[in-house]
């Protein structure tokens, strides 16, 4: 790989680049960010401030001759053209001129200034975009301006990877003057000629959002207690395909996590990235929602950051820099911990770690994007070249995929098979036919535990227990019909106790001594009722609940029955429980059609994208080191 330092240009050479190498606009762009950034840390090793005479003038315009002379001075060191270093000084130097503006409008008039990242097709030109607004105004106020100003409907604020919240104000988001923001069109803007029920029909992606999270949520709540045939639920397995036992707070939590990254995904392979990056960012924030134990076990989270990040790329982000590098930082830490020191974890688990490489690949790629945009040309050409020796090992041989194909074997099985097998066209064979029988078994498995979940709740439920009940126990007692009867009788037990406890009398003792605390009589007695006697019990369940014991703790509804469920009911409540059942089985099919009914679909990278990024890192390389 070419790589320029400064012993390696001549200025004649640096000169003339520019003439011999035309570079696409998307790519220019990174090349520009470059130079800036090259630039700049030579300008503070050197300590020179652009916006300070004589390169910056009284009235703040440039001094073009000392800017041409600087150029000159750093053009053979950066290796591009004395022209493109000259463009490339004023930038910085009309930028830092415009910040030292700007902090001292904000410090004057509390002002703030805000870098907007638009939409691609909303950028007019190279030029960045600002919007100056106080910082205790509605997020929603700014996002009404924005749309005015730059002609876009149904947007959404980023900052730092999260989003803004429209009805809070930006500097309770930790929005500060000079800040980052991401716009985001979260729908294409509606065509004036539309008819009015093609616009009711079209759902903008704040819905699709909340639609989102909504089926996510019914199904994170299912327990497998109904037919699954008729009411589907889901279950988090390891990267064979196995159940894991997951405390179910942090099972519901990883649900919404995973199901928003699944919907992301789908997006994301349609080359939608707006809606995409909406749906990955609502995973993030799920995500962070479980437990960092649970999070070094699976490779989701560390997936979704690269993800997250590809949409960056695609979206021409470069202003999101830091947050990509961030999260490039904690994908490779995720991985480390979920595969293991040169993935012996993963090798262990699966038997092989050749389709988990392109995940690596897209990492190496990212790594090298993101130093080559901070200037650092020397690292970005080595992860590069880790980069393409990892591409070369992956891309399938049209070939030996034709051979597989003849087989039977489908595309994906195909593509995964010779990248698990390092491309050995027998074992890939071997292998794929191995794969089909595992997962054979292991939906005859889950459909036998299936039924015997659904027998053991009907057993319980011929006993008097309701449904819930039933399912909750055998949770406890993973299956177990005899176990789950008796945690059943148990907690009958306690609820009995209970109501004994709130029959006997108390030693009226105690009650002075809480009255003389401040409570009132009877809500002392019931108080040590509940807690049978204990005196700082009571005064913590009194403090609890403002000194009034709720009416739910001092009656416990009695344990529900079969014939409860069948409790009658009027017909306006029957009906609205209909159509919400039925709306929610819309909610359920619509977030399922998402889900990939192949476990290593994310493995499944056809790599055009990779091979395009490869090339483009490649001309911008070697373009500095010609």
């Amino acid at each position: 790989m070419p790589y320029c330092g400064r012993s390696q240009c001549d200025k004649n050479k640096t000169t003339h680049s520019s003439q011999t190498h035309v570079l696409p606009t998307k790519v220019w762009r990174m090349a520009e960010q470059h130079i800036q950034a090259k630039l700049i840390n030579h300008l503070k090793q050197d300590k020179i401030q652009l916006w300070n005479p004589p390169y910056t003038s009284e009235d703040n315009k440039p001094g073009l001759q000392p800017l041409k002379e600087l150029a000159e001075r750093y053009a053979p060191v950066v290796c591009f053209s004395v022209e493109e270093v000259e463009e490339a000084l004023e930038n910085i130097r009309g930028l830092a001129v415009k910040k030292g503006m700007g902090n001292r409008t904000y410090r004057e008039t509390c002002v703030a200034t805000l870098e907007l990242l638009l939409p691609r097709d909303a950028r007019k030109d190279s030029k960045k975009n600002y919007l100056e607004t106080r910082l205790d105004v509605l997020t929603q106020s700014v996002m009404d301006r924005i749309a005015e100003i730059h002609g876009l409907q149904y947007i959404k604020l980023i900052l730092n990877g999260k989003e803004l919240l429209p009805e809070k104000h930006l500097n309770e988001q930790n929005v500060k003057n000079n800040s980052k923001v991401m716009v985001l069109r979260v729908s294409e803007p509606q065509k004036k000629k539309q008819m009015a029920d093609e616009e009711e029909k079209k759902k903008t992606q704040n819905e699709s959002v909340q639609r989102t999270q909504k089926g996510f949520q019914i199904l994170s709540e299912r327990d497998g207690s109904e037919d699954p045939a008729t009411t589907p639920f889901l279950e988090i397995a390891d990267q064979k395909g196995n159940p894991l036992n997951i405390p179910h707070s942090e099972k519901k939590a990883l649900i919404l996590a995973m199901g928003f990254h699944e919907k992301g995904r789908a997006l994301l392979k349609r080359k939608q990235y707006e809606a995409a990056l909406c749906h990955l960012l609502q995973a993030d924030d799920q995500f962070n929602h479980c437990g960092s134990a649970l999070l070094g076990t699976v490779d989701n989270y560390a997936v979704l950051q690269l993800d997250i990040v590809w949409c960056y790329r695609a979206l021409e982000a470069l202003s999101c820099l830091d947050d990509g590098r961030q999260r490039l930082q904690r994908a490779e830490d995720c991985f480390l911990k979920c595969y293991g020191e040169r993935q012996q974890r993963l090798l262990q688990i699966k038997g092989n770690t050749g389709s988990e490489d392109v995940l690596f690949l897209r990492m190496y790629l990212l790594q090298s994007l993101l130093f080559f945009l901070d200037g650092q040309e020397r690292d970005a050409a080595l992860t590069l070249q880790k980069a393409e020796d990892l591409y070369r090992r992956l891309v399938t041989d049209p070939d030996l995929m034709t051979q597989l194909l003849a087989l039977g074997f489908s595309e994906r099985e195909a593509r995964l098979g010779l990248r698990a097998c390092q491309g050995n066209v027998n074992q890939a064979a071997m292998h794929i036919s191995n794969r089909r029988q595992e997962r054979d078994e292991m939906k005859r498995e889950e459909r036998e535990k299936r039924r015997r979940r659904v027998e053991a709740i009907s057993t319980l439920r011929e006993l008097g227990y309701c449904k819930r009940d039933a399912a909750v126990a055998l949770q406890q007692a993973d299956g177990n019909v005899d176990q789950a009867y008796q945690i059943l009788l148990d907690s009958a037990q306690a609820d009995q106790s209970t109501n004994n406890n709130l029959e006997e009398p108390v030693s009226q003792d105690l009650v002075e001594q809480l009255q003389y605390l401040g409570f009132g009589r009877e809500a002392s007695e019931a108080a040590l009722r509940l807690v049978g006697g204990d005196i700082p019990e009571a005064t913590r369940l009194l403090l609890d609940h403002g000194g009034v014991i709720p009416p739910e703790l001092l009656s416990p509804s009695p344990p529900s029955s079969a014939s409860d469920e069948a409790s009658t009911s009027t017909d306006s409540a029957g009906s609205t429980s209909v159509s919400q059942s039925l709306m929610d089985v819309d909610l359920v099919n619509e977030v399922l059609e998402d889900i990939p009914r192949h476990e290593e679909d994310y493995l499944d990278l056809t790599l055009e994208e990779e091979m395009d990024l490869i090339g483009q890192m490649k001309s911008l390389l070697n373009r500095i080191g010609s």
